[in-house]
């Protein structure tokens, strides 16, 4: 088998693209967008008609709305090609604004109902703010599921936890970054690579965390650099992963060992935490690398955004 195959028989593996025509080469159960891969793919020529007859068919609504349905006519084409579920974005431009993240989370749930698709086929994304975390738990108790995006920290993942969140996205190649740029010359490729590299390191800790306690929110291991990341996450309960590491994978043919065990989990000697608003903030404060890149990624995902909300503006 080659290496995607082998690495499938350990974990639920996702697709990370809104290019729902470079999916069925790689059978992914799972499909995850974001607004920067939207506006990827809206650029390229063959997704123009499409674009085009969505924003058409909802002239004279607030931009805002026509925005929710194409994101939703992406998510609906995606779910043509994948088995399971796919993720679909509330504007990054709320993720400080619980309210207003409830309210699009629901209309964008609205939406995909109302064209026949169930709620167990649609995971919700919000970033991983105070206010965000709070939109899931609200959202999570009126059936609707939440994959809780741009998580850096542990205090996230513990509070997301507390939530009864469906799913998070700890990003593994972004704190790898991090770490990098801030070594600068003093970096180490090889001693940071697999098992110690500084975002994989990240999602074991938890991994192993919601195992040794029995939390049912699922951990899937994002926005990766290389494929020595990927392996070295074997195990975790998904990955999402770009079309390009993708193909890496599937013309790979190393064996693929399970680096992520649950039952190894249930045996650590980690103690359960809980946090309130204040400690959760101080926390995230006391993380330069987690606070730097939530306040990075928000901005990257607000920016592209305002590009899509500027594109269908001018159709």
């Amino acid at each position: 088998m080659n290496q995607l195959d082998q690495l499938k028989q350990y974990t639920t593996v996702v697709a990370d693209t809104g290019n729902f025509r470079q999916l069925a080469a790689f059978a992914p159960r799972d499909a995850t967008t974001n607004p920067s891969l939207i506006l990827k793919a809206v650029q390229q020529p063959e997704y123009a008609p499409l674009l085009a007859e969505t924003v058409a068919a909802h002239k004279g609504q607030p931009l805002d709305e026509i925005v929710d349905h194409v994101l939703v006519r992406f998510g609906r084409e995606i779910l043509k090609v994948v088995p399971g579920r796919v993720s679909t974005e509330v504007d990054a431009r709320l993720s400080f604004d619980t309210a207003a993240t409830v309210a699009r989370a629901r209309r964008i749930m609205a939406l995909y109902e109302d064209s026949g698709i169930g709620r167990e086929r649609v995971l919700i994304k919000v970033a991983s703010t105070w206010e965000g975390i709070q939109a899931a738990r609200i959202l999570q108790h009126q059936g609707i599921q939440c994959n809780l995006t741009l998580l850096f920290a542990f205090c996230q993942a513990v509070a997301c936890g507390d939530a009864g969140v469906r799913l998070i996205s700890p990003f593994v190649g972004r704190i790898y970054d991090w770490h990098k740029k801030a070594a600068g010359a003093a970096w180490d490729e090889a001693a940071n690579s697999g098992a110690n590299d500084p975002g994989v390191k990240s999602v074991a800790q938890i991994y192993t965390y919601y195992k040794r306690f029995g939390i049912d929110t699922e951990v899937m291991g994002a926005s990766f650099r290389n494929i020595g990341q990927i392996l070295a996450l074997a195990g975790c309960d998904l990955l999402t992963i770009s079309p390009e590491l993708l193909a890496q994978l599937q013309a790979g043919s190393a064996p693929v060992a399970r680096a992520l065990d649950p039952a190894v989990c249930t045996k650590a000697q980690v103690h359960a935490l809980s946090f309130n608003e204040a400690s959760f903030r101080w926390a995230l404060n006391e993380d330069a690398m987690a606070t730097e890149k939530l306040a990075e990624g928000i901005r990257a995902f607000a920016a592209d955004a305002a590009k899509l909300d500027k594109m269908i503006g001018a159709l």
